[in-house]
């Protein structure tokens, strides 16, 4: 084994039209825990996020206020937030309404995403509503919470195909991501709910949405890896100008609501490619392979492909 490898580092060599710098928005804590049926305790779930700060991850997703009923792993949301300190900025929390916001609020929350679909089908499924009113309820809660001087990202779940839809045309797409921009978000991620997505559609993905008036800038991608396609949609990313990528630690992650949904991309497995770029993330790779470790290990999970090749 190379010094390089031996160090856990992958040999660098940079390709034309890449980001000098990319930012990995971590989902592990809220988006990769919230499937899972083993409840993790609250000081896990801290640890798991103070651990990812450490390693050099400037936004790490905290939890979400959605219903415990829904979404039982994330009912201890208010005692996470009061577990990780006065820095709330950089630990969004999901809410899906105004009285999540409000509970998010009184939780000292900084920062807080909505959640939409490109599709009716889903958005019904998931959100118990169609999607223009999934649409009006989310642009309430960005309105409410701009008004109280928070930062807003929208989520699009169902960008790349749906299970009962089929495709989804990358103008619908645009058109809600339009939308929420109007709104107040700050960025929009756009999801491959289902991993279904291919190198072609992201690039068609992206041009959809600057002829939308949402250019690059204002996009997040965020990849299941389902059909191991992640990585290559990351790569197709930075070559349209995306520059913001959601991870999760250890590839946990699913969604709860979408049976076909797997693992979201690990955030080591993008380090590890982003290096290999050359790409600067300012990120640690063996603090975030130990994280996700640990939190794999309490799982009973298989570790992502980069943290079992290193260990």
């Amino acid at each position: 084994m190379s010094d390089v490898l031996a160090l856990g580092l992958p040999s660098v060599t940079g390709e034309p039209g890449m980001p000098g710098r990319v930012d990995v928005y971590e989902v592990g804590p809220r988006d990769g825990l919230q499937a899972e049926s083993r409840v993790v305790p609250a000081a896990d779930k801290v640890r798991f996020v103070r651990e990812l700060v450490a390693a050099g991850l400037g936004t790490v997703e905290a939890t979400s206020f959605v219903s415990p009923r829904w979404v039982p792993q994330l009912a201890d949301a208010a005692e996470v937030m009061s577990g990780l300190g006065d820095d709330l900025e950089r630990h969004p929390v999901l809410v899906p309404n105004l009285k999540g916001l409000d509970r998010a609020v009184e939780a000292g929350a900084r920062s807080v995403a909505v959640f939409v679909s490109a599709t009716d089908t889903f958005a019904r499924r998931n959100l118990g509503m169609d999607r223009d009113q999934a649409l009006r309820t989310a642009d309430e809660v960005v309105v409410a919470a701009r008004a109280l001087g928070l930062r807003v990202r929208g989520y699009v779940s169902m960008c790349f195909g749906d299970p009962w839809e089929g495709p989804v045309a990358a103008e619908t797409v645009a058109e809600v991501s339009a939308r929420l921009v109007q709104a107040g978000c700050a960025q929009v991620s756009l999801g491959d709910t289902i991993g279904v997505g291919t190198a072609g559609q992201v690039g068609r993905l992206v041009d959809a949405h600057a002829s939308a008036g949402v250019g690059a800038d204002l996009l997040a991608l965020h990849f299941h890896d389902t059909y191991g396609q992640a990585l290559a949609n990351v790569h197709a990313g930075l070559l349209a100008g995306v520059t913001c990528f959601d991870s999760s630690a250890g590839g946990l992650g699913g969604c709860p609501f979408a049976g076909s949904a797997t693992g979201n991309l690990a955030t080591e497995d993008l380090l590890w490619m982003l290096a290999g770029l050359g790409i600067e993330t300012g990120v640690d790779l063996p603090a975030v392979v130990a994280a996700g470790r640990r939190m794999c290990d309490l799982l009973g999970r298989p570790l992502s492909r980069v943290a079992a090749a290193l260990t």
